[in-house]
């Protein structure tokens, strides 16, 4: 089984409810196609949605998202870089910002997993910042970075000490 990024635009004026009613039933959708929804955030204006699930193959996340009636932006497969996959079923742990970094043409998942492992211990340097996980797309595309912070400074400040690009950062939200 594989992991598999799931990028939805929510409609303008999508609410809690809506989107917990979406995630019931793209879970329901990837059970039906012997997947699971791993995990998903919402942006905190409801205008995005990322959720991971785990699949046989590509074609069946999208169906998944397409039986949920998401609005797809992209389905891709990723790699869970800094947690295993049993540690994120198991945790709870609060999410509060999703980081995405567009990467360069020509850089590597070696070159990349490298570059993260020498500088993921200057995290340090800003405790009020937790790094939780990164989906990393398979594709060398981009990456999406999991933080529990107070604040986007604080995110920002963290992703300055390990010398990570910022393309987008996005304040999200639990659905329970």
């Amino acid at each position: 089984m594989a992991l598999f990024l799931v990028e939805s635009a929510l409609p303008s004026g999508t609410d809690q409810p809506q989107v917990q009613a979406m995630l019931g039933r793209l879970a329901s959708a990837a059970r039906e196609r012997a997947g699971e929804l791993i995990e998903a955030q919402v942006a905190s204006d409801f205008s995005r949605l990322f959720a991971i699930i785990e699949a046989e193959a590509r074609e069946a996340a999208m169906a998944a998202a397409q039986a949920a009636q998401l609005d797809l932006v992209q389905v891709k497969e990723v790699r869970l870089v800094g947690q295993s996959l049993d540690e994120v079923k198991a945790s709870r742990k609060s999410v509060d910002y999703v980081v995405e970094w567009n990467f360069p043409p020509g850089l590597t998942m070696e070159r990349y997993l490298q570059r993260k492992a020498a500088n993921s211990p200057k995290y340090a340097l800003v405790p009020e910042v937790t790094f939780l996980r990164t989906y990393v797309c398979e594709d060398m595309s981009k990456c999406l970075c999991f933080y529990d912070a107070d604040s986007e400074g604080d995110v920002l400040r963290a992703r300055q000490a390990v010398e990570a690009p910022v393309d987008a950062v996005t304040r999200v939200q639990p659905v329970e």
